[in-house]
């Protein structure tokens, strides 16, 4: 277990480094739901869009797990870059664990995810955002947890196709109805009837709308529960199975 763990650190201390050197990158991933912000959050002010809490208390916990989403879900095009490198290769022939070269990379990833969250947070708070500490935190907690399921699995995809050509295609033909079917952006309570019961089916529905019930103080209603069960469930079977297959692939 200690090695395990040394391991771990070792890997995530090599690409937070490379995170830490390219502010582009640490900046650029939040530019999107800052935009979103800017020129899309203005138009909802005033607007019922929930029963409880303000416009910005619907947008911007939306906009959270957008970040992560789409963050997380692309990780995988820098491990394509490594293996056309012959990065990968090198590193198979060391004795780290496996299992520590994906969990590294997977907390890099969590980790500047959330300090991305952090920025928007605090452009939202400046444009009229107001949520309770705690609520925020708990945001924090779900877009870390929803990176290190996501990005797992965009890991495995990445060792097992051979160029971003294949990637990214697939990787957009499940971000798509993810994004429009969980209500990121709007609430789906909002939608018809059809469509608000298809979303359930969605499980990043259960995270937006604990995340939104969290923005209000709404710490232990029927929300944060199914938020809190869909999360954990969906983070053992997507490590479970990103792990499985970038063994499988040999990394």
């Amino acid at each position: 277990m200690t090695t395990f763990v040394s391991d771990t650190a070792l890997v995530f201390g090599r690409y937070a480094r490379q995170t830490l050197r390219s502010r582009t990158q640490i900046l650029f991933g939040a530019l999107m739901p800052l935009l979103y912000l800017l020129f899309y959050g203005p138009l909802l002010t005033g607007v019922p869009l929930a029963p409880h809490g303000g416009s910005w208390q619907v947008l911007v916990p939306g906009l959270l797990l957008q970040l992560g989403l789409f963050g997380a879900a692309f990780s995988g095009f820098g491990l394509l870059i490594e293996k056309q490198h012959g990065v990968v290769e090198r590193m198979r022939v060391t004795p780290v664990s496996r299992l520590a070269l994906l969990l590294g990379r997977v907390l890099r990833d969590a980790a500047l995810l959330v300090f991305q969250a952090a920025l928007v947070v605090l452009v939202a708070l400046a444009m009229g955002l107001r949520a309770p500490l705690l609520g925020i935190l708990i945001g924090f907690g779900f877009v870390a947890a929803m990176t290190v399921s996501l990005a797992s699995l965009s890991y495995a995809l990445a060792m097992r196709v051979a160029t971003p050509q294949t990637f990214a295609p697939l990787v957009n033909a499940v971000n798509l109805p993810a994004m429009l079917l969980s209500g990121l952006l709007l609430p789906m309570s909002l939608a018809p009837g059809w469509l608000n019961a298809l979303s359930h089916l969605m499980p990043l529905r259960y995270l937006v709308d604990a995340v939104r019930a969290a923005f209000v103080g709404d710490y232990d209603g029927t929300a944060m529960r199914y938020g809190v069960l869909v999360t954990a469930a969906l983070l053992v079977a997507s490590v479970t199975t990103g792990t499985h297959l970038f063994r499988k692939a040999g990394a």
